[in-house]
This record gives structure tokens, sequence and C-alpha cells, in this order.
């Protein structure tokens, strides 16, 4: 019988578990799990390092191939045929009227189909049930997430069913109703539709899209990290600040760049940093926190405002073995930071993306970047998606008549 491809580990047990069924959480320890607190038994994708590191032609031979070796699906062309990840990668040294002391380059993952990070995980979901037979896929979210998922079924001939608390972004709303998925405003919080979707997926038999629930979401997200590697001349940057909400994101630039050091691609790990929201920093705050203590989350970044980090355990873990860093930023920072990449990169990102930029910004003024080391800011999604968001900061002059001379006065010639 042939080996298999990849296994599930349990992140807290380290039970494994076959991947010929759709698996989620880990049975065992899913048997703890407390409402209203990070679920234990989250499941990470594992592959034969060995046996791939063996056979192993070379980064590049994996790149022609879509890295189909260290992906969990079957095929690549299961994959949808829109364009997902290889987003640009800017050289911005020097912005806020910093010394270009050390180097800062802008991941501008904006550049996705649905303008969000979120599609290189829906897209390889969306993979996955597609050569499992799965056609409806249900998700949670605060809106990226869902118009992600919307989008990437929409091209893949999929229905999507994305459970909102009806509090999102109208804009990100929008997306979802536009690519034909079916919305499903819930009154309460994200967790609350988090639950809803699990129940529904349970009951109706539905592919789950859900972040820190479907082990695939990872898988997809780690895309990043090869990119990274790629377009900065097969070299490892020193820093990456994520914006971090559950933790998946950050898990999956973690994964992707363990994958490149179990392969021998890679020497040592960067030094990822964790940039949370002041107003929602329930994953950061308890990091070190023997019992875990949550605060009601209160930031205008709606997509890295979480109560219940729900990847809490593998990003701890990933975080405590590889020496990674962590901070937050208050809302004043973020929109600071909004503003200040749109004026001078032509970059306009959301709350959310901003706040690791936020991040960047804080540590290198309190004078905490080294000299002549690379740092990256992802970038996860587009300002576009919540302009309400930066409507303390802009102000639209009122209509002149056709007169060069209002026309003067208003430009301040």
């Amino acid at each position: 019988m042939a080996a298999k491809k990849f296994i599930y580990r349990c992140v807290n047990c380290n039970r494994e578990y076959d991947p010929d069924n759709v698996q989620y959480l880990c049975p065992v320890c899913e048997k703890d799990n407390k409402q209203g607190f990070p679920p234990k038994g989250v499941l990470k994708v594992v592959y034969d390092y060995t046996s791939l590191k063996h056979q192993s032609k070379g980064f590049q031979f994996l790149k022609e191939s879509h890295f189909a070796d260290i992906l969990p699906i079957q095929e690549i062309k299961s994959m949808p045929g829109l364009r997902i990840g290889d987003t640009p990668l800017y050289d911005c040294s020097g912005i806020g009227k910093r010394p270009e002391t050390h180097r800062l380059m802008l991941k501008d993952d904006a550049q996705n189909p649905s303008f969000s990070f979120k599609d290189r995980a829906s897209a390889l979901v969306s993979a996955y049930a597609k050569e499992n037979g799965f056609s409806t896929i249900i998700a949670a979210s605060t809106g990226n997430a869902g118009s992600s998922i919307a989008a990437i079924c929409a091209n893949q001939g999929q229905q999507a069913i994305v459970v909102v608390p009806e509090a999102a972004p109208i804009a990100k709303l929008t997306q979802i109703v536009m690519y034909g998925a079916k919305i499903v405003p819930v009154k309460g919080t994200y967790d609350d539709a988090f639950d809803l979707s699990i129940e529904a997926s349970q009951t109706f038999g539905w592919y789950n899209r859900n972040t820190a629930y479907n082990p695939i979401t990872i898988e997809g997200k780690k895309t990043v990290s090869f990119e990274l590697f790629e377009q900065m001349g097969y070299q490892v940057p020193d820093r990456i600040f994520v914006p971090t909400g559950d933790g998946v994101i950050i898990s999956g630039v973690y994964k992707g760049f363990e994958d490149l050091l179990l392969l021998g691609f890679i020497e040592k790990m960067p030094v990822v940093v964790a940039v949370q929201a002041e107003g929602s920093d329930n994953l950061v705050r308890n990091l070190r926190n023997k019992d875990f203590e949550i605060r009601k989350s209160n930031t205008i970044a709606d997509s890295i405002s979480v109560d219940v980090p729900r990847n809490f355990y593998m990003v701890r873990q990933f975080i405590l073995k590889y020496q990674g860093e962590w901070m937050t930023v208050n809302d004043q920072e973020i929109i600071r930071a909004s503003s200040e990449l749109a004026r001078e990169t032509g970059l306009f990102a959301e709350p959310a993306a901003a706040a690791a930029y936020a991040g960047y910004s804080k540590m290198c003024d309190e004078g905490n970047i080294p000299d002549n080391t690379s740092n990256v800011v992802l970038l996860t999604g587009s300002g576009l998606k919540d302009v309400k968001a930066v409507n303390s900061i802009i102000s639209m002059p009122e209509s002149i008549e056709k007169d060069i001379n209002q026309l003067k006065k208003l430009v301040s010639i």
C-alpha cells in the first residue's frame, strides 16, 4: 500500500490521525474543550520530511510544481483558476522619515482576488473539498474569510454559506453577496457565528472552512513564506511583522518556514512578531499565563478583533519554540499607520493589516530594529474593505463652481 502523503498531528497530545477521513479537531482533546476558551486538539499537517528531503531536486523544482509535494491535496489542478498568491514585495525602506539603516519590505496580499490574504487558505480548502466530494463549504467570518471563500467558490462552481456577526463591515458583506454566496447574519459576535457554523456543518454535512478548526487553512496560508523566501533571493528575513487575531495567519507563516527548515532549504527561522490590537490582545497577553483570561475585545481592527483566539495553542508552541516576539498597538497607532502607508507608499491597508505596520513603526521608533537587518510587514487586506474606519482622519471638501480662483483657494496655491 502506498505511503500516506501526510498525517494530522494534534498540537496538544501529539496523537496522529490518518488523512483518509476528513479531520477537524483531535477527537480525544476535543472532549476537554470548554465554551469561551481556546479549543484544544487543533491538528497540524505533517509530511514525511526525511523522504521529501531525500527526493528533493531543490526549491525551484518545488516552485515549478506549485509546491504540490508539500500541500495536502492530490493534484494542483484541483486549485481555482484564479491567481492566488505571488503577491508583490515592495522595498519601502525609510518611509515615515525613518533612517535607512535597515530594510523594510511590504508584502501586499491585498492583491489577491478578494483583496485579502485569506484567499490562500480558501483556495486550498476549496481544492480539498473538490477532491473529497463536498459541493458546499460553510465558514464563520468577520468579513474577509467570508468574502474570500465566496469568491473562490464562485470560481470553482461550489456553494458558499457564510455566517457573519451582524456588525461586520458592509463592504465585506457586499462582496459576499456579489459573489453569490448565501449570507447568514447572526445577532452576536464572531464566536457566536463560529459555533453556529460548526453546528451547521455537523448537521448538514457541509465542509467547514473555519480557521483553527480546519487544518487545511494553515497549509494554504503557509505559501506566503515560500514566496518571501524566493522574493528575498533565497534568504530568510530577520523579522516578519504579522497582524494577529485568532492566530492562524501567524501559524501559517511559521509553518511555511518550518517546512523549509525541515526540508533543508534554510538553516534558521525568522523572528516572527505577533502584533495584536491593544483592545483585543487575548492571544499575546496569555502566552505565558497559566490560566487563560479573556477580556472583551474593542478595537477598530475588526479582522483581528477576537475574544477567543482559537489557534492559541499552536501559536504559543511556535512562538516559544522559535523565540518569536509579540506586542500590541492601540487604535490611534493603527489609524496613523494606515494613513502613513497610504500617503507614502500608495498602499491603502485595512486596520487589521495596518496593525502590522504600526507594530514595525513602534519597534523602530523605540530603537529596537537592529541596523543591517531585513524586516517584512505582512499587509493582509485592502483598506477599501472598511472605509468607515478612517472617517476620523479624512474630510471631503465642499464642491466649488467651475472657477480657477476657487480651485486655487481650495488647493492653497
